[in-house]
C-alpha cells in the first residue's frame, strides 16, 4: 500500500486526504441507501399518505433529474478544467453538503405531496452537483495503487453502520441518524474549504503527482489518454454492466425487504447478532473485494457479481416455492451482501481509474448519476409498481432472469473478445 509509503515519510497531508475521502464517501452512501432511498418511501407513503404509484413516479423523477443535472454539470466541470482546481471542487462540495444538511432536516417535515415533490427537485440537483464533485477528488487524494482498498473501507464502513444501527426504518430515525454526521460534517468541510490552511494546498497538487493523475484503465492512446475529452468504448462497457448491477440489486432488495420471511430474519432481524453477522459479512468482502480489485480484471469481478446476484435470487426463487412463509436460511441474505459489498467497491474506484484530472468529472458524471443514481431509483420505481401487480415469485424470477442475462452477455466479452481488442491494463498491488 501506498498509504504506508506516506506514514513511514511523514506526508501527513497526503494521510489526512485518505481519511477525508474515505470518510466523506462512507457517509454520502450510507445518505443514499437509507435516508434516500428506504426514508423517502416511507415519507411518501406512511407520513404523507401517498399512493405507492405515486411514490414510485416522484422516485424515478429523482433518478432522472439528479442524472441529467450530474452530466451537465460534469461536462461543464470538464470544459472549465475544474477537474484541475482542488479548493474550487471542495468549496462545491462544502455548498452541496450544506444544502443536503438543510434538506435533511426538513424532510420529516413534509405533509403533501407537491411538498413532497418540491423536495426531491432540490434533493436531485444538490445530488447531480454533488456526484461529479465528489468523486472528482479521487484523482487528488487516492493514489491509483490504493483506490481498491480505499473503495474496500468505504463500502465497509457505510454498510457496516446501515446495518448494526438503522434499526428502523423511517424517516424521523434516518433523519435523526444524518444530521448527527452531516451538521459537524458541514462544519468542518466548511473550514477546510474556505480557510487559508498550508496542508490543503499541498493536497491540491498531488493531481499532478504520477501516482495519483493516471488511472489504471488509461491509454497512452485514445479517448481516455490526457489529451482526450471522452469516454473510451471500455469505460462505456462499464457504465452499462454498473448500470445493471444497480438495477438488479435495487430491483430485487426492495422486494425482498416487503416479505417478512426476509426482511425480519435478516437486514431487520431483532436478533442483534444476526446484524452483527452480516454486517461483517459487508465488511469482510468489502475488503476483499479491496484486494481483488487491484488484482483482477475489473469484468472478471463483474462476472462474479452477476453470478452471485443469479445465485442468491434463485435461492429465494425456490425457497419462495418450496418453503413459503418459512424463516430464510442466513446463507440467502449472506450471498446478496457479498455481492453489494463486491460492486459497491467497483463503483467507487472504477471511474477514477478510467481517467485522468481532465476527464474524470465526466466519467464521474456518466458512471455515478447515469449508471448507478438512474438504474437504482428507476429499478426502485419498477420494484414499488411490482409490489401490486406482480407475485412475489414472478418478481423473483425476473429478477434472476435479468441477472443471468448480464452473466451470460459478460461471460461472452470475456471469452469472444473483439479482434484486435487489447485487455484492460492490470495493476498488481
Amino acid at each position: 500500500m501506498e498509504l504506508l509509503r506516506y506514514l513511514k515519510a511523514r506526508r501527513w497531508p497526503t494521510v489526512f486526504g485518505y481519511g477525508l475521502f474515505i470518510g466523506m464517501m462512507a457517509a454520502g452512501y450510507y445518505y443514499n441507501i437509507t435516508f434516500i432511498q428506504l426514508g423517502l418511501v416511507d415519507l411518501g407513503t406512511r407520513v404523507i399518505g401517498m399512493s405507492k404509484a405515486a411514490v414510485a413516479g416522484d422516485m424515478a423523477w429523482l433518478a432522472l433529474i439528479t442524472c441529467l443535472v450530474g452530466l451537465l454539470f460534469g461536462l461543464l466541470m470538464q470544459r472549465r478544467g475544474w477537474g484541475m482546481r482542488f479548493v474550487l471542487r471542495l468549496r462545491l462540495a462544502s455548498a452541496v453538503i450544506a444544502a443536503q444538511t438543510l434538506l435533511t432536516a426538513l424532510a420529516p417535515a413534509l405533509r403533501t405531496e407537491d411538498a413532497f415533490f418540491g423536495w426531491v427537485v432540490a434533493t436531485s440537483i444538490a445530488l447531480g452537483v454533488g456526484v461529479p464533485v465528489t468523486f472528482s477528488l479521487t484523482l487528488d487524494l487516492i493514489p491509483v495503487r490504493d483506490r481498491g482498498y480505499a473503495a474496500g473501507l468505504i463500502t465497509a464502513l457505510a454498510y457496516f453502520v446501515a446495518e448494526v444501527f438503522s434499526t428502523t426504518w423511517t424517516i424521523d430515525q434516518f433523519a435523526g441518524q444524518m444530521l448527527v454526521m452531516m451538521i459537524p460534517g458541514a462544519l468542518g468541510l466548511g473550514a477546510l474549504a474556505f480557510l487559508p490552511l498550508p496542508f490543503i494546498r499541498t493536497l491540491a497538487r498531488q493531481h499532478t503527482d504520477p501516482a495519483f493523475a493516471r488511472g489504471r484503465f488509461v491509454r497512452e492512446r485514445g479517448a481516455d489518454a490526457p489529451q482526450g475529452g471522452g469516454p473510451s468504448r471500455h469505460m462505456l462497457i462499464m457504465v452499462v454492466l454498473m448500470f445493471g448491477v444497480y438495477f438488479v440489486d435495487s430491483l430485487g432488495f426492495l422486494r425482498l425487504i416487503t416479505v417478512p420471511a426476509y426482511f425480519e430474519t435478516a437486514w431487520q432481524s431483532p436478533i442483534f447478532g444476526t446484524r452483527l453477522f452480516l454486517a461483517l459479512m459487508h465488511v469482510l468482502t468489502a475488503l476483499i473485494a479491496g484486494v481483488l480489485y487491484n488484482a483482477l480484471d475489473a469484468r472478471e469481478l463483474f462476472l462474479w457479481i452477476f453470478g452471485i446476484f443469479a445465485l442468491s435470487h434463485l435461492m429465494y426463487s425456490f425457497h419462495n416455492r418450496l418453503t413459503p412463509g418459512e424463516d430464510a436460511a442466513l446463507a440467502m441474505p449472506m450471498l446478496y451482501v457479498t455481492a453489494v459489498s463486491l460492486y459497491t467497491v467497483l463503483n467507487f474506484a472504477v471511474w477514477a481509474d478510467f481517467s485522468t484530472p481532465r476527464t474524470i468529472s465526466l466519467n464521474a458524471a456518466l458512471g455515478v448519476a447515469l449508471s448507478g443514481w438512474t438504474a437504482t431509483f428507476i429499478s426502485t420505481a419498477v420494484a414499488i409498481q411490482w409490489e401490486e401487480t406482480l407475485s412475489l415469485g414472478r418478481h423473483l424470477n425476473t429478477v434472476d432472469a435479468v441477472a443471468m442475462l448480464f452473466f451470460l452477455l459478460l461471460l461472452g466479452l470475456i471469452l469472444l473478445p473483439a479482434r484486435g481488442q487489447a485487455a484492460p491494463e492490470r495493476t498488481r498491488p
